[in-house]
């Protein structure tokens, strides 16, 4: 049966800081002497290094173009899709070596040898190994969270209704709007704002999905529907 749990990423912490790396769009790159707001500028290798792509007249950029490899932080901020109160979900901040990988054009590609990580969630605060977030991958459901919480939460009230009533009564008390904060391969976390403070709590698929289409059946289950809730998950 599926179960309530309390609000906490069931991933490894490799695994989550992996997932906000594939989900986050921007990011602060910190060197010795500059600091950098990059959007949409990074990605991961096959073999899990960090590649950002750099402006080429960036300051950043020619200090890197000069000494060929530099002193880097880069923190991440994860945010959750819906508005609402304290949005993120979580921060990583990864620090190592950014050496030139490329020149393509006006802009320059440049790795990240890590050297220590750091990830802060709803599990707390946590070192990651950079050779375990190095063979990591995203949660299966990254890539498509945003658009299918929007979606349950726009198109289908009657569905969050039912979501809403197997959070044990005794933990919505006073609890005013609710809305989805985050899904993935071990469930759905639901966002109860009280009048003061907010109360996130878990409710558990019976199993880990392995892919998004599995996301429809893992709902019908959670509510008692005989047929897959394809329509929660599928924007009409």
């Amino acid at each position: 049966m599926s179960k309530i749990l309390p609000a906490a990423t069931l991933g490894t912490p490799a695994e989550r800081l992996r997932t906000i790396l594939a989900v986050t769009d921007s990011l602060r790159l910190r060197t010795p002497s500059h600091c950098a707001e990059l959007v949409g500028r990074h990605a991961v290798t096959a073999d899990g290094r960090l590649r950002l792509s750099l402006p080429a007249r960036a300051e950043v950029t020619r200090d890197l173009l000069e000494a060929g490899e530099v002193t880097a932080l880069v923190e991440l901020t994860d945010l959750a899709p819906l508005p609402g109160r304290d949005r993120v979900r979580g921060r990583a901040t990864l620090t190592g070596w950014l050496s030139l990988d490329d020149l393509d054009g006006d802009d320059v590609t440049a790795l990240l040898d890590l050297a220590a990580a750091e990830l802060v969630d709803a599990d707390g605060d946590v070192s990651v190994d950079p050779d375990t977030l190095a063979t990591a991958r995203p949660d299966p459901l990254a890539a498509h969270e945003a658009d299918l919480l929007r979606h349950l939460h726009d198109r289908h009230p009657a569905v969050m209704r039912q979501l809403i009533h197997l959070v044990p009564a005794a933990r919505r008390v006073d609890a005013g709007r609710v809305h989805p904060l985050r899904l993935d391969r071990y469930g759905i976390v639901l966002r109860l704002e009280l009048p003061r403070h907010h109360r996130d709590v878990r409710i558990a698929f019976a199993t880990p999905l392995a892919t998004p289409d599995d996301a429809g059946r893992r709902l019908a289950q959670l509510i008692g529907a005989d047929e897959p809730c394809r329509a929660c998950v599928e924007p009409g």
